[in-house]
């Protein structure tokens, strides 16, 4: 075996040995009863921001029109199921929480809520969510809805996360779903305009959370998470990210050429784009480990801003159109 080959797979093998290890609740606390802000916080409220914008484009864009209560009944099931997911993801990882300093102040590893409690919780806005988007606005939306609280707890959360280095590569699909649910919310089905705004989202977040994992890696590996800058190394991450970022920019153009998007659109996405792979480039080229960090948290940042651009240009091209019609 190549001695490259060979040194990445010992740093696989150290991970795994360790993700095996019982954790008996390191760094937990015996809860103390949680307040409504500890469970808010169980919801994640910054991820489920995201999710709420991208679904509400989704919506927004989908041919067709939805009754205006409809689109608040859907839009709130979205946040609920997509806070649900996030629940369920704290009382599983709870023991992986406690050992990250970026975690640790979440509301278990805290002791403000109980595993059980978070698992109750999250099972009954599970349930809730599904139900309520099916039999108020359409069975394909709450499939789709059910789909993506299993992908990110069963797929990512509970099988991928603590296995394998592709972990947010493949469980990157559970927070691409929010638009082809607003979508299908409005038109009761998916169509290649949803599953690319779908492409767009998974492509994106490779590189968006191996920025992030550059600058935290420590944190990853304290806790046993086989991250690939943990597991293949400093280097690879930041050629994986070129890679993606370099797919990403024109995928994020091609809303313009098919229609979805205007020329606005077509605009701002060739210009985030061109920022976001020139940060890339430049995470790739720094031969400083202290420039590195810095660029990996601009590239992180900006890799924010690049998403939320994309989808609120197609937003207000959608309703200036609307009301010029």
């Amino acid at each position: 075996m190549p001695r490259r080959a060979a040194s990445a797979h010992e740093r696989l093998k150290a991970v795994m040995t360790d993700v095996s290890a019982p954790y008996a609740h390191d760094g937990l606390t015996e809860a103390d009863g949680g307040t409504v802000g500890d469970f808010i916080a169980l919801m994640k409220p910054r991820v489920m921001s995201l999710v709420v914008f991208t679904a509400l484009v989704g919506l927004v864009v989908a041919p067709g029109t939805l009754h205006p209560a409809l689109a608040v009944i859907a839009l709130i099931c979205i946040a609920v199921g997509a806070g649900a997911s996030g629940a369920l993801n704290m009382w599983f990882d709870a023991d992986i929480d406690a050992r990250m300093t970026r975690t640790a102040g979440r509301p278990i590893p805290r002791g403000r809520v109980t595993p059980e409690e978070a698992f109750s919780f999250g099972m009954v806005l599970s349930i809730g969510s599904v139900l309520t988007l099916g039999v108020i606005v359409n069975w394909a939306a709450a499939a789709l809805l059910a789909l993506t609280i299993a992908f990110y707890v069963l797929v990512y959360t509970m099988w991928l996360k603590r296995r394998t280095p592709q972990n947010i590569v493949i469980g990157g699909a559970a927070g691409a779903f929010p638009p082809m649910i607003g979508w299908a919310a409005v038109t009761g089905s998916i169509s290649i305009e949803s599953i690319l705004m779908f492409a767009i989202i998974f492509m994106w977040t490779p590189p968006h959370f191996w920025a992030l994992a550059l600058f935290r890696s420590g944190d990853y590996a304290r806790a046993g998470v086989p991250m690939l800058p943990v597991v293949a190394g400093e280097e690879e991450t930041r050629r994986q990210i070129v890679i993606y970022s370099a797919l990403l920019v024109p995928l994020g153009v091609v809303p313009a050429v098919i229609g979805l998007g205007g020329a606005t659109y077509g605009i701002v996405s060739t210009v985030l784009g061109a920022i976001l792979l020139s940060l890339a480039l430049s995470l790739w080229r720094a031969d400083d480990e202290k420039k590195r960090i810095e660029i990996a948290k601009r590239l992180f940042g900006f890799s924010i801003l690049y998403l939320f651009g994309l989808f609120a240009v197609l937003l207000v091209e959608r309703l200036v159109a609307g009301f010029m019609s």
